[in-house]
């Protein structure tokens, strides 16, 4: 299982915790010290199933958007973006839990336009008002059907998102974009009259299941 490199220090960690406590229960046979090693056990296998990094490879067809990550669709709504469009946008909203994959894909090829980091509070990440208070980073994206804008929200748990694209970088539909720690929330913003192929309550995965299409 190949595992995400942004979670090689947490799992590091995890793991020595883990040692020691099997060196000393080892030596001492102490029963409480025998379960506290169980527990750094499964708290070490966690935090190596929760950043897998499965390989990801659709065939998507030119306008399609696909889903930027594993999770539930929790809006689907229209709404006023006040940062890249402007004006009045369709919002699809997915939810991570922490045992969803947290590696995030690019849901369309363009070249990215605008990017930006807002700091700001930990609310649930299934909660709507999370899409406007919580901490996140933008990544706007230029295609040849138009302009989406994604964001990458911090939940009650995530307290750091990963992005690695760039102010003018090229990206492909399906290219490895970045992560989130723990339970938090992908918004994509598109122009009015998308198509969209999902709706509230459905799962979806990333880099794979269709969620909307331009209009030719």
């Amino acid at each position: 299982m190949k595992l995400a490199p942004e979670g090689m220090p947490t799992i590091i960690i995890a793991g020595l915790f883990f040692m020691i406590a099997l060196m000393i229960w080892l030596i001492t046979k102490n029963q409480i010290l025998g379960y506290l090693t169980l527990a750094f056990a499964v708290v070490t296998l966690f935090m190596m199933f929760f950043f897998r990094d499965p390989p990801r490879k659709g065939d998507y067809l030119p306008g399609q958007l696909i889903s930027p990550a594993d999770g539930k669709v929790v809006i689907v709504k229209e709404t006023v973006d006040s940062f890249l469009f402007q004006q009045k946008v369709l919002q699809i909203s997915i939810f991570l839990s922490p045992m969803d994959v947290h590696i995030n894909w690019i849901p369309i090829s363009g070249q990215v336009i605008y990017q930006q980091y807002h700091s700001g509070k930990f609310f649930p990440a299934f909660e709507e008002k999370a899409s406007l208070a919580n901490e996140q980073m933008h990544l706007g994206i230029e295609t040849p059907h138009g302009k989406i804008l994604m964001k990458q929200i911090a939940g009650i748990l995530a307290r750091r998102v990963v992005c690695y694209p760039r102010l003018g970088d090229e990206v492909t539909t399906g290219q490895r974009m970045g992560l989130m720690k723990f339970g938090s929330r992908i918004d994509l913003l598109l122009p009015l009259g998308t198509k969209v192929d999902v709706k509230m309550g459905d799962r979806v995965k990333g880099g794979i299941t269709p969620i909307a299409i331009f209009n030719k």
